[in-house]
């Protein structure tokens, strides 16, 4: 199957990512991705949820380059080729549709993707991409890898292939995608062992040190209502990011 990776005389841009290329083999810290056209239009319109595929087969498309798979890509970077994307098809003015605190009342504000930040990160993962800590309640010292977005996606299909009624082991399936290395073994037998065990103080401490430490955009903005109350919000993707246009 050709992807639009191979297409590279075809009109594009160049695309820096928030990772820096670090997490990945190939350490390409820009990408060059294409731009949207009237075709494109109909892989927005042909589903209704990012489980549908939708972005993934956008990606597929616009990303041109042999040596990086959508599928290996962290939220950060794909975030970042979703706002260009959209930017250079629409423009990057983003409406929400927000309540007042205050009034209990519908208001409007836009933002400017294009002026979206890169997150402030205390952390630095190593030359290998893997962030190193000490779990505070356990002692124990872990290496740990960001959750690329095919893992994510693999994550979620096989809990849905649980029946109705199992509790599903969403937490520990994640664990055992970011926890690469424990006291220094990296078997995966004794790593998911000691998962079923951690407390969950250091389960909580993992993932919030990921979502602190890990690269990409402040899609978070405090804003205020016309009441003078404030109102957060945040910038989330799917079809819905592109199909207000259609």
């Amino acid at each position: 199957m050709k992807y639009g990776q191979e297409n590279f005389s075809l009109p594009h841009d160049v695309v820096k990512l928030p990772t820096g290329g670090i997490f990945y083999k190939s350490k390409k810290k820009s990408v060059k991705v294409g731009y949207l056209t009237a075709a494109d239009e109909n892989i927005i319109m042909a589903g209704t949820s990012i489980k549908e595929g939708v972005i993934l087969s956008l990606l597929r498309n616009k990303i041109y380059e042999p040596e990086l798979r959508p599928e290996e890509l962290l939220d950060g970077d794909l975030q970042a080729i979703l706002i260009f994307l959209r930017n250079t098809a629409f423009g990057p003015e983003y409406t929400f549709n927000l309540i007042d605190p205050g009034t209990d009342k519908e208001f409007s504000h836009t933002i400017l993707l294009d002026e979206l930040n890169f997150k402030k990160t205390k952390v630095q993962p190593n030359e290998e991409g893997y962030f190193e800590t000490t779990l505070p309640k356990s002692g124990l010292n872990v290496k740990l890898k960001p959750i690329s977005f095919g893992e994510s996606e693999e994550i979620e299909r096989t809990l849905q292939s649980y029946y109705a009624g199992r509790v599903l082991p969403r937490q520990t399936y994640k664990l055992s995608r970011m926890i690469i290395e424990i006291n220094g073994n990296n078997e995966k037998g004794f790593i998911q062992q000691t998962i079923e065990s951690l407390p969950i103080a250091d389960s909580k401490y993992i993932r919030n040190f990921m979502n602190e430490n890990e690269p990409g955009l402040d899609l978070t903005r405090t804003i205020i209502a016309p009441s003078g109350r404030e109102v957060s919000l945040q910038v989330s993707f799917g079809v819905d990011f592109f199909r207000p246009f259609f």
